[in-house]
């Protein structure tokens, strides 16, 4: 008699890689059997599991030939069922053949599960991809699946380093899972010569010192290139010095974020005015935004025109931010009608507002911003332009009286405090030409004589901003916004549409009121490198009183994007009501 054995001890010990391996194959050969006839088959050794379904996978049968091969195949199946630890093939032989007896050793019950190494999968998770059952012979098949449903898990959450590094057994039927997260060593930043490395590097969500997760890689390098001072960000790892580590190399490629332009203009109320706009967003290289605005000359008794405004996105490590903007700014307004609705000017007037405004914002979650805004602005009537009315004098025989018009200056103008909380979703791939994700935001605004203002309204604004790719690198965008006004609102502070933010074809602000709606669907699609053509319908209009959706307006055109060193250029060409209208802005669009 002769025996051929196949065995595994790795339940005992046993490390792992991308899978799991139990047994080996140590054949004693019986080369002189080889060739007789088998006369029986039978299977020994197993209590738990039954012997039909050792049975089951034997191929050699009675009446058959012996030879080694088939011999090897039977071990390899019985082996297979994953219950064995020990697989022995013993050989008798009698006058009529051989008898063949696969002899087994059971894995042992298992008694618990224990499982280490994990921090961003929790133990009961982990068990719960397990289907090896306690008080049962332990399955080492069933195990080296579970193992790689745990792997996948992992790499499904964005943990792509991950694996289940190491699996054993005690003697007593403990199964002790350990897990290798992957770890971030470090990140290294190139390419920032003006920018500090800390205001790119806590925009990241990866950590070094923590698992490395490519989902939050993705997102982290979006947030720098949101930031609006690179032309492209890109990430890639490198190996790290200890085992399953790696490195977040951070390349960035530098763009202008300061603007300068000198100007003037001449008027003959005004004579010559100077124009001088310095702004950098990103000051000095530490993120912080800061603007100023000057006119100086012209008209001395209306005082020199200026806007400064100062932000600075990270207060602290919870990334509270602070602004503040102060203002004396006077400009020209058109006055459409007495409700705002007729489009027929009644006035053309300069305005004069002067104070400041600051905000502070927290993030809440991933994609949300809440922000809170105190205002104090005073507007004042400066003088009447042209028009047929002259709201500081009796128009006479326009059919408009004095004491409305006094009226109309005392609703309109005085001071404003109020405050305005915000809450802002948004989750968009790019915020300066996204293709994909949404932004929607509300916002409220209080203002009362309880402030010490002139002014009681409530006013609030809701936006949504959808955006579809389609194809390759064309884009559907979609906006639509909604207001709504209670109470003594000023002019200043009612919803105003018309122009190229809001309905093109029409004047800038030339519907105005205490309520508003308006919608815009674009088109996006590459023209050139960096010009970007759009086909766009406009929808919207304002109203005071009772609001009349019928009486929308709407608008159809074309446009084209132009990004240059000094920035987005915007030029669209709109047919509404009123025939066509060209529109040429600068900045982003929505």
């Amino acid at each position: 008699m002769k025996a051929r054995r196949y065995f595994g001890h790795l339940l005992l010990s046993a490390v792992i890689a991308l899978g799991i391996v139990l047994g080996s194959v140590a054949p004693t050969h019986a080369a002189d059997l080889t060739g007789k006839r088998v006369t029986a088959v039978s299977v020994s050794g197993n209590t738990s599991v039954p012997t039909s379904d050792i049975m089951a996978v034997i191929k050699l049968k009675p009446g058959d030939t012996l030879s080694a091969d088939k011999v090897q195949q039977d071990m390899r199946a019985i082996y297979d069922l994953g219950s064995f630890f020990d697989v022995v093939s013993n050989f008798t032989e009698v006058p009529e053949g051989v008898k063949v007896v696969y002899s087994v050793l059971e894995n042992p019950a298992l008694t618990d599960v224990v499982v280490k190494g994990n921090s961003k999968v929790s133990t009961d998770k982990i068990k719960s991809l397990l289907t090896v059952t306690k008080g049962k012979v332990l399955n080492s098949k069933a195990l080296s699946d579970n193992a790689r449903a745990v792997e996948n898990y992992y790499h499904d959450q964005g943990y792509v380093l991950a694996k289940v590094s190491d699996v054993s057994m005690s003697p007593g039927g403990v199964l002790t899972i350990t897990v290798n997260e992957g770890m971030l060593e470090g990140i290294s930043v190139k390419g920032n010569e003006k920018t500090k490395t800390y205001v790119i590097t806590r925009e990241m969500k990866v950590k070094p010192g923590e698992p490395f997760n490519v989902k939050d890689a993705r997102r982290s390098m979006q947030k720098v290139y949101n930031l609006g001072y690179f032309e492209d960000v890109n990430m890639k790892l490198n190996p790290g010095k200890e085992p399953n580590s790696v490195v977040l190399e951070t390349n960035v490629v530098e763009q202008k974020t300061g603007t300068f332009s000198v100007g003037a203009g001449y008027s003959q109320a005004d004579g010559l005015v100077g124009i001088i706009e310095l702004g950098d967003r990103n000051f000095r290289g530490t993120g912080d935004q800061a603007k100023i605005h000057w006119e100086f000359g012209g008209n001395a008794d209306y005082g020199t025109n200026y806007e400064f405004s100062y932000t600075r996105p990270w207060l602290d490590s919870k990334q509270t931010s602070a602004g503040f903007t102060i203002y004396n700014l006077t400009n020209q307004y058109n006055d459409y009608g007495l409700d705002g609705n007729d489009r027929t000017l009644r006035s053309t007037y300069d305005r004069k507002r002067t104070g400041f405004e600051i905000t502070l914002g927290r993030p809440q979650g991933e994609y949300v911003q809440n922000y809170i805004t105190l205002k104090n602005r005073r507007d004042e009537y400066v003088r009447y332009v042209s028009g047929p009315v002259d709201y500081k004098a009796d128009p006479g025989g326009t059919g408009y009286r004095s004491d409305y018009n006094n009226q109309w200056l005392t609703d309109n103008f005085g001071l404003t405090r109020s405050v305005t909380l915000s809450r802002v979703f948004d989750s968009r791939d790019n915020v300066f030409s996204p293709t994909e994700g949404s932004m929607f935001s509300l916002s409220a605004e209080f203002a009362g004589k309880a402030f010490g203002g002139d002014f009681n309204f409530n006013k609030y604004t809701a936006q949504d901003r959808q955006y579809f790719k389609v194809g390759r690198e064309q884009v559907i965008a979609v906006r639509l916004m909604a207001g709504f006004a209670d109470g003594k609102i000023p002019d200043s502070g009612k919803f105003w549409v018309g122009g190229p933010e809001t309905l093109r074809g029409y004047d800038d602000a030339q519907f105005k009121g205490s309520k508003m709606f308006a919608a815009t669907a674009e088109y996006r699609f590459p023209v050139a490198k960096k010009i970007e053509g759009v086909v766009f319908g406009d929808l919207g209009n304002a109203w005071d009183g009772s609001y009349k959706l019928d009486d929308l307006k709407a608008a159809v055109g074309v446009g084209i994007r132009v990004n240059t060193p000094l920035g987005p250029i915007r030029l669209d060409y709109a047919r509404g009501d009123e025939g066509g209208r060209t529109h040429f802005s600068f900045g982003g669009q929505f």
